[in-house]
């Protein structure tokens, strides 16, 4: 019986002091905060003092690696460990491969009879599409033009930068979310071309060394001519309105009072009787009287004496024949 207390009294003094020496064990440095992109591989450290006998990392809470002195305990085989020695301290990292955006979260590292431990914080980004609408483009030479570029799927939105490798006379872009899509970007580009060459449009994830771009081909042409028809119609539109000028001009002048029209004023023909002999014989021999001045009468067919009658116009003439 005596015997019996004494081991059991040797049990509880070597557990006494397995406790007792693990709960000297501390962690010297933590892990520290990581951003890495979703599909590639996440490193954790945590450096402890010498004598530990169990280091065990969680990720949200769930113990994903557990380590002892000899071997790592595995769960998971997207959670690995490796184990160094540096300054007669034992680092342990533990690593996330093919990492996914729900392993966002706290990573703790701690250490078995220990109420001590250290955490950081583990922020997954996507990467996401990039596409310039329409690909390859063509523009008139010295126009202006807009070009998009779409980012969608990013998280969180990257930021856009434009590469312009034309020659401009002007150029300039600004980026916004898209409209009820926290996770997509859009970027215009404004620019008056000059030449041919590139555009392309860069994303870049914010926090990392890491982007995605997209190269366009922009093939300048010269401006199209205006269509005959439009042209017709623009001749027949200036025609007409430089008629229309030159009417008002005409409508609103000085009235020429030298100028009489000899419409109104035409003088109507006067049909007499015939006439005796006698009357033809005395106009024959007037006709041969001195030159008494310029004769204004005008002579029509022989047979038929002309006979001119002064008009009101003091400019017009009007001749009558006689029958």
């Amino acid at each position: 019986m005596e015997g019996r207390w004494k081991g059991i009294s040797t049990v509880l003094v070597i557990l006494a002091g397995l406790a007792a020496s693990g709960s000297s064990y501390q962690i010297i440095e933590g892990p520290k905060n990581a951003t890495v992109l979703e599909g590639s591989e996440a490193r954790f450290n945590c450096t402890v003092s010498q004598g530990w006998r169990l280091i065990m990392w969680a990720l949200n809470g769930t113990v994903v690696v557990s380590i002892t002195p000899s071997e790592p305990i595995i769960t998971n085989d997207r959670f690995t460990s490796a184990s160094y020695e540096e300054g007669g301290n034992s680092i342990s990292e533990m690593i996330i491969h093919d990492v996914q955006l729900r392993d966002t979260g706290h990573i703790k590292c701690s250490l078995q009879n220990s109420d001590r431990d250290a955490s950081a914080f583990l922020s997954v980004q996507v990467m996401g599409a990039l596409l310039i609408p329409g690909g390859n483009l063509v523009v008139a030479e010295d126009e202006p033009c807009n070009v998009t570029c779409h980012a969608w799927g990013w998280i969180p939105p990257p930021g856009i930068s434009w590469d312009i490798g034309v020659p401009v006379s002007h150029s300039s872009y600004h980026s916004v979310p898209e409209p009820n899509n926290p996770h997509s970007a859009v970027s215009v580009l404004t620019l008056t071309p000059q030449g041919n060459g590139t555009l392309t449009c860069v994303a870049t994830m914010k926090g990392l060394h890491a982007h995605k771009s997209v190269t366009v081909n922009l093939t300048v042409v010269q401006p199209p001519l205006e269509s005959s028809y439009k042209s017709e119609i623009r001749k027949s539109a200036s025609v007409k309105t430089n008629k229309e000028t030159f009417e008002t001009n005409l409508e609103s002048g000085s009235e020429n009072l030298g100028y009489h029209s000899d419409e109104p004023r035409t003088a109507k023909l006067v049909s007499f009787a015939p006439v005796s002999s006698e009357s033809s014989v005395q106009e024959q021999h007037s006709s041969r009287q001195p030159y008494q001045g310029p004769d204004r009468r005008w002579r029509g067919p022989a047979g038929r004496p002309q006979v001119s009658f002064p008009v009101a116009s003091p400019r017009t003439v009007r001749n009558v024949t006689l029958v």
